[in-house]
């Protein structure tokens, strides 16, 4: 008996230790002149990230060496969003006006124009893939509608929703540029959108639901990121969680930050709010979440209720790996950090 008290006292311990553990942050690159927003973690060891100044990063080595690009033709374009899915085959998104769309299949060395779109007002602000193939691209209004594009070929072609089907925006309402996760996926053929500015919503379905309880009312305020977690119960199904705050007054914390238990239904405010503007929100398990925003990061682990500052440092974009654990962060002046746990 003893000897089995022993055994069992082995193996809960270790258990016990990693329920115990806090991330923190460590700082793995920086010194890139390129604001980097877009990140995409395939999987431990393929990081994709993109940014300002034609810039587009890759590490195949879980971030210990990186091989920068200067897409050629696009010096001066914005690259605020990409998805990776390989350590060959990616997309990136570049902004507008006019607004483009490239995908390489040899690793970086070379991009193909997939898409381009010289529409006065044109500016794309994220996008989404469900998989390898099917993706979505939501930009801001034009003519008071929000612009979405699709593909279904894993980015090598892309087809505009009809105008007379997309969502309309309210006066003064657009999105957030700011990490390319104002948009997701809701489940296998639907996806969720968030705005801002004189007014805050969600858009799920052809359903628009005010978020009253997100700082709105300037061009500066609303929501900037949203996450999405199935926690596969038939009474709504889905946990929601909203940030964002007001990046002009980003020290900040008042209506930064929402969730919902039951799909978008009701709505509930932290106990304790992220720690000022909020531009990126994740899932790391259903009760583990993280969130970056230009004033530093912070984790929850239960559920979004109360949040801990864990870094000072400032990012964009916090994303974790598609088919792994591992989370990686960027920023300005091409800061990439990682998350470690102690």
């Amino acid at each position: 008996m003893l000897k089995l008290y022993f055994t069992l006292l082995i193996l809960i311990a270790p258990a016990k230790w990693l329920l115990s553990q806090q991330p923190s942050i460590e700082i793995i690159e920086k010194g890139q002149k390129t604001n980097l927003r877009g990140l995409s973690v395939v999987n431990n060891n393929v990081v994709w990230v993109s940014g300002s100044n034609g810039i587009v990063g890759k590490s195949v080595n879980a971030g210990k060496n990186w091989k920068w690009f200067k897409v050629a033709g696009f010096e001066k374009t914005d690259f605020r969003d990409i998805e990776g899915f390989d350590s060959n085959t990616a997309v990136i998104m570049g902004v507008g006006e006019p607004a483009y769309i490239l995908k390489t299949i040899d690793g970086g060395d070379t991009w193909k124009v997939v898409y381009e779109n010289k529409s006065k007002g044109m500016f794309l602000d994220a996008m989404e893939f469900w998989n390898e193939q099917a993706g979505i691209v939501i930009g801001d209004p034009i003519d008071n509608r929000f612009f979405i594009t699709r593909t279904f070929d894993g980015g090598s072609t892309w087809q505009d929703i009809p105008f007379s089907k997309r969502p309309i925006a309210d006066s003064g309402e657009a999105c957030f540029a700011a990490s390319g996760t104002n948009i997701r996926a809701l489940d296998r053929d639907e996806a969720v959108f968030v705005s801002g500015g004189m007014k805050s919503s969600m858009y799920k379905r052809n359903e628009i639901i005010e978020l009253s309880n997100m700082i709105q009312g300037s061009e500066t305020t609303g929501a900037n990121s949203i996450a999405v977690w199935d926690n596969h119960k038939k009474n709504g199904g889905k946990k929601i969680i909203i940030v964002g705050g007001d990046f002009k007054n980003d020290t900040v914390s008042n209506k930064n930050c929402i969730y919902s238990n039951d799909g978008g239904k009701t709505w509930h405010t932290p106990n304790t709010p992220p720690h000022g503007y909020r531009s990126c929100v994740e899932f790391i398990s259903e009760k583990d979440l993280i969130t970056c925003g230009l004033t530093g990061v912070d984790y929850s682990a239960n559920g979004c209720n109360s949040w801990t500052l864990i870094s000072s440092e400032g990012f964009n974009t916090c994303r974790i790996a598609k088919t792994g654990k591992a989370i990686f962060l960027t920023g300005n002046n091409g800061k990439i950090g990682k998350i470690v746990w102690k």
